[in-house]
């Protein structure tokens, strides 16, 4: 009887650390709705959910639209809430690719973030994980991508894309690497670093972009960007099984505590929703061995930084 006890004890003290830590949260990456692909929530419901455990900050990413008008609307109907909202604006099809009046009027309704293509890559239409697995899953069928790519045939970063990262740099926001490959990620990043570019971030790198462990290391020495790793990795999503804990330790080994990002890329049908998955990989890192202040840097302070809104 004392064991049950115990455990019972223990287990609500692991939950109350793991509220605590909570607190303060940001995730960069939470796919609410509405979306041409399936949805377990919406906006409002994700900024409520967040809300209620104490997140600080959450940006909404969409593959299909900026959703910057949206934030900008419920950070001013639902400001009492406590979660300042972001979003950004993807370059893929949907948005007219490398198109820089969607950058420019985006930064000007207060994007954040820009990315680059993701399902609209190239690499993401060839990549074995991607279209021809068929990733993404839309509600209705939808006309194939026009695959882009960031890079002219001898390599050089193409003259469009060079305007859009010009306009990163005069505006100060985040340049994503989005879903292209980690070769044409460096090439664009050497572009961007040079026209004053500050806010680089990876997403996923380990996933579809093919990032080696080198890779994020290079990352991080040559360029400051900070990687981020998407909680549904690490969590059972669907029918599929959740990577090991080891796995994630070494991502986040390979690009240190101080540049990591653990955000959620959570809120599909069917799936945890986000402030469930940070619980979930809280409670990781903590078998992990990572420390209370570790884990805060990388779900707080790191993007918080990130954003601007603590440097």
């Amino acid at each position: 009887m004392a064991t049950i006890i115990e455990r019972e004890t223990d287990t609500q003290e692991l939950d109350e650390r793991i509220e605590r830590i909570l607190k303060g949260a940001v995730d960069l990456h939470c796919h609410s709705g509405p979306s041409v692909m399936a949805r377990d929530l919406n906006h409002l419901e994700a900024l409520q959910e967040a809300s209620e455990a104490g997140f600080s900050a959450m940006l909404i990413k969409d593959h299909y639209y900026s959703a910057t008008p949206v934030t900008s609307l419920l950070n001013e109907t639902h400001g009492h809430l406590g979660v300042k909202l972001f979003s950004g604006v993807p370059l893929n099809n949907a948005n007219g690719g490398f198109n820089k009046w969607a950058v420019d009027a985006g930064i000007a309704l207060g994007a954040r973030l820009i990315w680059m293509p993701t399902f609209s890559s190239k690499n993401h239409c060839e990549s074995p994980f991607g279209v021809r697995a068929g990733f993404p899953h839309t509600i209705k069928p939808t006309i194939p991508f026009d695959p882009l790519t960031p890079l002219n045939e001898d390599g050089s970063v193409k003259d469009e894309v060079k305007e859009i990262l010009d306009m990163v740099a005069q505006h100060d926001v985040i340049l994503s690497g989005g879903h292209l490959h980690i070769s044409e990620i460096f090439a664009v990043f050497e572009e961007a670093r040079q026209r004053g570019c500050k806010r680089l971030l990876v997403n996923h790198p380990s996933f579809i972009l093919g990032a080696s462990h080198d890779d994020i290391r290079r990352l991080v020495a040559e360029y400051d960007a900070y990687i981020e790793h998407s909680l549904c990795m690490f969590v059972k999503v669907g029918k599929i099984n959740p990577l090991p804990p080891e796995n994630l330790d070494e991502l986040i080994k390979a690009g240190t505590v101080d540049r990591t990002i653990l955000a959620s890329d959570l809120g599909q049908r069917g799936n945890e929703h986000p402030v469930q998955g940070f619980r979930r990989v809280i409670k990781v890192c903590l078998d992990l061995g990572y420390t209370d202040e570790d884990i805060r840097k990388m779900i707080s302070k790191n993007p918080l930084r990130l954003l601007g809104l603590e440097e």
